[in-house]
């Protein structure tokens, strides 16, 4: 019989560990007023995509790339970098059970050199961190977690995905994991679907909820 004990989590982290989404979702819906993509609701559909597929997506110029890319840029040297209530007590409690920690963020290595500047001790809560230039394939295609899996040494049905977007979501529940879905983003009622089980944020989640699932 195949063992399905939960032996790795695999984390999003904004709207899931760090308390941005909705900084960037002001963000975004400023870049598309500033340039128009015609898509609505923008800041909500491309929420689990990288840059690179936003980009190359909704904005066909180069020289309009990037503009976005400077702004970006700017916005994410200056934006607070804020952990969600819960976030390191949860880490350091799968960390002394034994449970592989994996970060799976769509964000690029500047966002994330941003990141470590304001909080230098967040790579040491992780085995694994797999960041949005490492796939080919953004969410919710659920490459980035195989790759988290697999950086862990954990068989995808092993481990729990930790997400709040809806491309992200299904990214999860394509990848054979087990998914839980935080509405810090979507609605409870939005996520469903997407998900195995709806938490409301990190706060709600103990190692218990976890290797129950």
């Amino acid at each position: 019989m195949t063992d399905k004990a939960i032996k790795g989590v695999l984390f999003d982290l904004d709207g899931v560990l760090i308390d941005t989404e909705g900084t960037y979702t002001q963000f975004w819906e400023a870049v598309d007023r500033r340039f128009p993509t015609g898509v609505e609701g923008f800041a909500q559909v491309i929420k689990g995509s990288n840059l690179h597929n936003i980009l190359h997506t909704y904005f066909p110029t180069e020289e309009l790339r990037a503009q976005v890319t400077e702004m970006l840029n700017d916005f994410q040297h200056d934006m607070r970098y804020d952990y969600f209530p819960g976030a390191i007590e949860l880490l350091e409690e799968l960390k002394s059970q034994g449970i592989g920690c994996c970060i799976v963020t769509s964000s690029d290595k500047k966002k994330m050199e941003s990141l470590y500047a304001q909080h230098p001790d967040f790579p040491s809560h992780f085995d694994a961190i797999v960041t949005g230039n490492m796939v080919s394939e953004p969410k919710p295609s659920p490459e980035c977690f195989l790759l988290g899996a697999q950086q862990l040494g954990i068989d995808i049905e092993n481990c729990v995905v930790i997400e709040d977007s809806i491309n992200g979501l299904k990214a999860g529940m394509a990848s054979g994991a087990r998914v839980i879905g935080l509405a810090t983003t979507c609605t409870r009622e939005a996520i469903a679907p997407h998900c195995h089980l709806v938490m409301g944020d990190i706060s709600d989640i103990n190692i218990d909820t976890i290797l129950e699932l």
